[in-house]
């Protein structure tokens, strides 16, 4: 390796003094170019000290920091993700010749010529920069600023020039000019938290850098030089004048007519109103869960660095319709005097497991960022119990009309009893698990719970994607759990799909930005459930819609399966329910988990926000209908 090094430096110090040879004999230009090549090959000569600079040709496998964009399920732009770096790499040929022409016009218009180093372009730029008392062209090559951006420090001292120096020609001889041009483009730093050609169009003239027009090239190529003073935001009359230095340049070399000039000059340049690097996401409370999803997958430095392109399952409309009954719906609990602070909203789809909408709260996400779709863990009250009775009626030894007894019951809890009641604090003996399911009692759950065994519940609860801690305690059936509305939503969605689980997911595919597919959420439907217990249970829920505590959620002539939820304490209320193609969860309380007014129940205040929200979704939706038992049972004996 120091040999290696040892015959480029010397490679390096013929090609600055074949250079400096050429060039001799001029008049002035010819004494200031013999000034520089004498400069140039003394420091040269110092390279045989850099015998541990890096090897260029890592930069063959180079991804430089790029930004991740987020779409929704249709493709469009929902969100970028980005740190401290947002760039977009684009290839040489999806930029514009005007803006290449710019650039190389004000920073190193001998490029195609040179070698990386360029001690004569020393002298020309000291020259035009002379005449024009402007600094119209800089010492440095293109070649020279990347190696410099991409190996070096900032530090001004011998040594890094010299270093800077060796590695621009070493690049030169590895990569081609168009090669290094493109690097270049998508590397350097264009202000405003723009790096790269692509973002810094679209920061600046919402253009991608293939569509900008002379005038606007000539404007970004001017803030290269001095990024923080020069872009047109911070500073749009110097900007104009670094333009105008830039197309009086091209026009010197013959890139650029007068007309063409004169015309670019006086060409009115729009900024975009809105910064595209700190534009805020479209759907801040999507974008986080999102993000967190990816991270989980992949780590926060690859979200962040990767350039990873997101197709979400969102559906922009829909989520937009989910945030607009939110909104409305918080209004009108104001209004009713309800005390309810906050509301939650989840809705997938069960075939998929696509989460098409998430409302994770309302109000300003900038100033409480708590997403409670997702990071909210609360009770659920009675919407608990179809948990319980999916795990009886998978028994084989209860049905919807097999008969519970719904009497009082009490149970040791240490020095005291545990007496669990009813609602109304009332009893009616014996009766149909369809009566109790549909008007919501207490005893019967918590009975058939025992039957089944608590634990046997909690392992229901897992199949169904509900992770967290959950203890088998005698109350559990009532709800006494904390869940997220996620979560829950998920694990309705398996009920409306029959018994088969599909991942409960916001992301359904992911490529990097070379276009390769990294991740692919392709359903894979897995049957969990007893589909002949799911649809006992689907049709016993149905009774809490059609004459239940939850007529309020009633689609009309479209079947629906749901439960209402209540937390005796009302701190919680929630509809959670389902249609074959679409199962949604709705909470409302709040944050720091002080009651609601008395009465706020979940089959009287979220039942018709769930209504709402389900007709806007189903609208011009088939009505589809739900598996009868009798004929899944029938289908099985044949199998």
């Amino acid at each position: 390796m120091a040999s290696n090094s040892v015959r480029q430096s010397g490679s390096v110090i013929g090609d600055i003094f074949r250079t400096t040879a050429r060039i001799l004999g001029g008049t002035l230009l010819g004494i200031v170019m013999v000034g520089g090549s004498a400069i140039a090959g003394s420091l040269v000569g110092l390279a045989f000290s850099f015998r541990d600079l890096p090897d260029v040709r890592v930069l063959r496998g180079y991804v430089p920091t790029e930004t991740t964009y987020i779409y929704d399920i249709n493709g469009e732009l929902l969100a970028r993700l980005h740190g401290d770096v947002n760039r977009e790499v684009v290839p040489l040929n999806r930029i514009s010749p005007h803006l290449k022409r710019s650039v190389l016009a004000i920073e190193d218009s001998y490029f195609y010529t040179h070698k990386g180093v360029d001690p004569s372009g020393i002298g020309r730029a000291i020259l035009v920069n002379f005449k024009s008392g402007e600094t119209m062209e800089g010492g440095s090559t293109l070649t020279q600023q990347l190696v410099k951006n991409l190996f070096l420090s900032s530090e001004k001292s011998l040594n890094r020039k010299v270093a800077e120096a060796v590695l621009a020609m070493r690049v030169e001889q590895v990569f081609s000019k168009d090669q290094i041009l493109e690097m270049y483009l998508n590397q350097v730093y264009w202000g405003r938290n723009a790096n790269g050609v692509e973002a810094a169009s679209q920061n600046y003239f919402d253009k991608h850098a293939a569509d900008l027009n002379l005038a606007e090239s000539a404007m970004m190529a001017g803030v290269i030089q001095a990024p923080s003073a020069f872009n047109p935001r911070d500073n749009y009359k110097t900007a104009k004048e670094r333009q105008s230095l830039v197309l009086e340049r091209m026009l010197i070399l013959g890139w650029a007519t007068p007309a063409e000039v004169k015309a670019a000059k006086v060409q009115p340049i729009r900024l975009t109103p809105v910064e595209k690097s700190y534009e805020r996401s479209k759907v801040p409370y999507v974008t986080q869960a999102v993000a967190a999803e990816l991270e989980d997958k992949f780590g926060r430095d690859l979200v962040l660095k990767g350039g990873l392109r997101v197709q979400t399952t969102i559906d922009l409309k829909l989520q937009r319709t989910a945030e607009k009954v939110a909104k409305q719906a918080h209004a009108d609990l104001v209004y009713q005097g309800a005390n309810a602070g906050q509301i939650a909203l989840v809705a997938v789809d069960p075939r998929t497991g696509f989460v098409k909408a998430i409302v994770g709260g309302v109000g300003s996400f900038e100033k409480n960022q708590f997403n409670r779709a997702v990071q909210a863990r609360r009770q659920l009250g009675s919407s608990f119990k179809p948990f319980v009775y999916y795990s009886a009626f998978a028994t084989g030894d209860w049905g919807p009309d097999s008969v519970v007894d719904d009497s009082p019951i009490s149970f040791p809890d240490g020095d005291e009893m545990y007496v669990p009641r009813n609602y109304d604090n009332t009893f009616m003996g014996a009766i149909s698990v369809r009566q109790a399911i549909a008007i919501s009692r207490n005893i019967p759950a918590i009975r058939l719970g025992l039957y089944v065994g608590m634990k046997k519940v909690v392992e229901t609860c897992r199949k169904l994607g509900i992770t967290t801690p959950m203890e088998p305690v005698i109350s559990l059936p009532l709800g006494a759990a904390d869940v997220t509305p996620m979560e829950v939503a998920g694990a309705y969605a398996t009920f409306a799909n029959g018994g088969y689980k599909v991942k409960t997911t916001l992301i359904a595919r992911v490529t990097n930005s070379n276009g390769n597919v990294v991740l692919d959420n392709t359903p894979k439907p897995t049957l969990i459930l007893d589909p002949y217990a799911v649809a006992e249970l689907t049709n016993a829920l149905r009774g809490v819609v059609t004459n239940g505590t939850g007529t309020a959620a009633s689609l009309g002539g479209r079947p629906v399966a749901g439960k209402t939820g209540t937390t005796s304490d009302f701190r919680d209320a929630w509809f959670v329910g389902y249609v074959p193609q679409l199962a949604t969860a709705i909470w409302i309380g709040n944050d720091d988990y002080s009651p609601m007014s008395y009465g706020v129940t979940g089959g009287v205040y979220v039942a018709p926000i769930w209504r709402n929200f389900m007709e806007k979704a189903l609208e011009g939706s088939p009505v589809e209908n739900f598996p009868v038992p009798s004929e899944i049972n029938a289908a099985s004996k044949k199998n």
